[in-house]
């Protein structure tokens, strides 16, 4: 039972202060008067207002309610590192053995998971969900079971009662971890971009590990290479990209011996690759219907910035035009093919001849521009045939075939071979049976790299090879231009020709051998293009060394790919045959392993204001839990504690008036007699 009083007035509050006034102004005028009864007239005007007031006394049948204790296991994966998640299951069950001794007293345990899109540790989340799923009043305390790496401090609740961490890990812990401070998402092809990296220490760090680590970086499928680096000290890293669309950069330092974990040892920076300019030389040998599509198909583009001549006037051509009325352009011809050749990335020639202009120095160098790494389309017209092919020159060394010698003038409708319905420059082009036709072809001999489509009597019309790092395109006719015109329904030019440059760009997509993974969250997508025989299954290897075997499905002819859950963030390695490849899902180095040496720093702000602290369990395994009163320290070497909340609930309310009315009357009139007795008696005087 408990009993407390409560006042409910005869009269409104503002009338019984009003009266309470009076009273004291009559009790004063009285002390004024000199009347010896005045404090029994005061007396009595009290209990007449006390009387008023209608006090009562409140009886409450309470029945007590248990504290409440909550118990936040993090789970993540960073306490999966060494012993932590040892340490975690055994002080979870002694907090349990400590509060199952304590009357009245209950444990809640919250389990906090890695949270979704790497998220982190959300403890502070789950301990405020907890808090909104009890009474405030009954919360006696809170213990988190962690290394104290938590992430959204900033969702941390206001406590009613101490917080206290019991800390996993070891203090001999220490790690080296790779951050990448900045990096571009986007770099123009060719030309330096920087990123901003750090290899850096934490935790106790064992004598002799040096100043220096060794830094291996990978762009793509280049070799890598390795750098030695300072500890500890931001650096910048160049980095030149050689081709457009999506370049993946591979950063890693080896693993130390016992660091408490190597997951962010490595970095993926995935860097955008665009083009400033795309420099064409475009070298027409003569004009023709063709030479228009070319020039507007290139000039359609403004990233493309084109070097177009036409030859209209060549040098064994006599006649009696004076010299001083020429209007033509005289070729730069040195200072194109000697000195600035290798600021081309695409040159094509259109339908040219040999006819003196380009002497076969010239042509060496285009030669040995493409080995090195350029790329030539020739689009071949009927001069291809005869004694002014570029067959018969240097260039025709690195030539992917050889002609005949004849020229068909015909209709044929183009079609494509068995493998360029495979490969990427000519795959899934639209319907080839409602292509219009071309008129002339080139007989050709294939002497070697790929033909993709076909023509008269599957006679190769576009053969594409690699030269040394180079690669060369030769197309076997001279009526593109009808696709483009139209021409019985036309066909695929544009996006033939955009293929084609792309591929002789060297751009991934189009890459005839590749092996790519795409994740949506966690869900990963392996896809492999070839053009041999069907790949054997791909071999991941995950983050904590696991490796998992994937057989793929063929999706379309020379298409293959699998869909497959991962079973964690981090970064994964892939192998089919030669092609080895990296994917990461989510960051390479998840949030949980950004930092892991364990500590209360994080929670200290959070803690100390409600008495709360931390205690590490390497130490004081055998903690104990203590009461202790509210708004004292909760927390000291070796013990927490937690706050009697005294909570009830009350079952049964009981409310009675302080006293009778007849009693208060009674009262109020035995002070009223006593004033008035003895302000009746007469004083006596001595004499």
């Amino acid at each position: 039972m408990n009993g407390s009083i409560l006042f409910d007035p005869m009269l409104p509050w503002w009338a019984l202060w009003t009266a309470c006034v009076l009273a004291v102004l009559f009790v004063a005028l009285a002390l004024w008067r000199g009347l010896r009864g005045w404090w029994l007239r005061g007396l009595s005007l009290a209990v007449m207002l006390l009387a008023l007031a209608g006090p009562s006394i409140l009886r409450e049948d309470r029945a007590p309610l248990s504290d409440i204790v909550i118990a936040l296991v993090d789970d993540s994966a960073s306490q999966r590192l060494g012993h932590r998640a040892d340490q975690t299951a055994g002080a979870l069950a002694r907090l349990q053995a400590q509060v199952d001794a304590m009357p009245d007293t209950e444990l809640r345990v919250i389990r906090v998971a890695d949270a979704p899109d790497n998220g982190g540790t959300q403890a502070m989340t789950a301990l405020a969900q907890a808090l909104a799923e009890e009474p405030r009043d009954r919360i006696a305390g809170a213990v988190l079971i962690s290394d104290g790496q938590v992430h959204d401090m900033g969702a941390a609740p206001p406590l009613p009662a101490p917080l206290h961490l019991l800390q996993t890990g070891h203090a001999t812990d220490w790690d080296r971890r790779l951050i990448v401070r900045n990096a571009p998402a986007f770099a123009i092809v060719g030309e330096e971009a920087r990123l901003t990296l750090r290899v850096e220490d934490q935790g106790r760090v064992p004598e002799g590990q040096g100043q220096t680590a060794r830094l291996t970086l990978a762009l793509g499928a280049e070799a890598p290479a390795t750098v030695d680096v300072p500890v500890g000290q931001d650096m910048e890293l160049p980095v030149r990209l050689s081709h457009g669309g999506m370049n993946v950069l591979q950063i890693s330092t080896p693993g130390a011996e016992g660091e408490i974990t190597d997951r962010n040892n490595a970095q993926i920076v995935q860097i955008n690759g665009v083009r400033d300019r795309l420099r064409v030389l475009l070298v027409s040998g003569e004009p023709h219907a063709g030479e228009r599509v070319w020039r507007n198909l290139l000039k359609s583009d403004p990233s493309v910035d084109l070097v177009h001549f036409t030859i209209l006037r060549p040098p064994q051509k006599q006649d009696a035009t004076p010299v001083d009325e020429l209007s033509l352009i005289a070729f730069p011809t040195r200072e194109l093919f000697m000195e600035k050749i290798n600021d081309f990335d695409l040159i094509i020639f259109d339908r040219y001849r040999l006819q003196g202009i380009l002497p076969s120095l010239y042509l060496e160098n285009v030669r040995d521009y493409v080995r090195k790494g350029g790329t030539v389309l020739v689009a071949a017209g009927p001069e291809f045939a005869g004694v002014e092919s570029l067959a018969r020159s240097p260039l025709g060394e690195i030539m992917p075939v050889k002609p005949s010698g004849r020229v068909l003038d015909q209709g044929f409708r183009p079609g494509l071979t068995d493998l360029g319905q495979r490969h990427p420059v000519t795959e899934g082009l639209e319907n080839p049976e409602h292509w219009g036709r071309w008129f002339r072809e080139i007989d050709m001999k294939q002497t070697g790299g790929e033909a993709l489509m076909k023509g008269i009597d599957g006679r190769p019309l576009l053969v594409l090879d690699r030269v040394g790092e180079g690669r060369i395109a030769v197309l076997g006719s001279d009526h593109l231009w009808l696709w483009g015109r139209g021409y019985e329904g036309g066909g695929p030019q544009l996006e033939l020709t955009r293929r084609l440059a792309h591929w002789m760009l060297k751009e991934p997509e189009l890459e005839e051998e590749a092996l790519t993974a795409t994740s949506a969250g966690q869900e990963v997508t392996i896809q492999r293009r070839t053009l041999g025989d069907p790949p054997p299954a791909v071999v991941v290897t995950a983050p904590d060394g696991t490796t998992t075997d994937l057989a793929m499905q063929e999706q379309a002819p020379g298409r293959f790919a699998v869909t497959w859950p991962a079973p964690e963030l981090g970064l994964y390695r892939m192998q089919q045959g030669e092609l080895t490849e990296v994917f990461a899902v989510g960051p390479a180095a998840p949030r949980e392993f950004e930092e892991t040496i364990a500590t209360p720093r994080l929670l200290t702000p959070v803690m100390a204001p409600v008495g709360g602290g931390a205690v590490r369990l390497e130490d004081h395994p055998d903690f104990t839990l203590r009461e202790v009163g509210e708004g004292r320290v909760a927390a000291g070497r070796g013990w927490l504690g937690i706050t009697p909340r005294g909570a009830f609930v009350a079952q049964d309310v009981t409310v009675a008036p302080l006293l009778p009315g007849w009693i208060w009357l009674v009262v109020a009139a035995a002070f009223a007699l006593g004033a008035w007795l003895r302000e009746g008696r007469p004083i006596r005087r001595a004499a």
